[in-house]
């Protein structure tokens, strides 16, 4: 019996190993392929004047291959004028920002007091029932 157990054991040993098929894929491995583009020039501006939203701003814009430059100017509502220009170019983005005309506020006016139409609501207190204590 040992002889026997002995030949089945070599015979696992010396065997080959069981190798898969390996198949080839039926395709190709997908590549990426970076597309670049040219820089597109362009160039825009806008400008809105509403006296009855009092909206009164502009904005203007140019940008060739090497950067972007330009404006925009908005109207506060403290009576400035409030003028942005900007550049955008490989080294980072420049603002210069400057305000024409000078802060204008209201007068502070103290508001009249009305006494209310109805009187303030009166609520009574809550009552509350003494806690029951257990008993021993």
């Amino acid at each position: 019996m040992k002889f026997i157990i002995l030949v089945a054991l070599f015979a696992v040993a010396a065997a080959d190993s069981y190798k898969a098929a390996e198949y080839a894929p039926k395709y190709e491995a997908p590549k990426y392929e970076e597309v670049t583009y040219a820089p597109q020039p362009y160039s825009f501006g806008y400008d809105v004047q509403d006296k009855e939203s009092y909206n009164d701003f502009d904005h203007s814009e140019k940008s060739d291959s090497y950067g972007v430059t330009g404006s925009y100017r908005v109207a506060l509502p403290d009576g400035r004028t409030q003028i942005v220009t900007y550049k955008a170019d490989k080294d980072g983005y420049t603002a210069d920002v400057k305000f024409e005309g000078e802060a204008k506020y209201p007068e502070y006016k103290e508001a009249e007091y009305k006494p209310a139409a109805y009187p303030a609501p009166a609520y009574k207190a809550p009552e509350y029932k003494a806690p029951a204590y257990p008993k021993y």
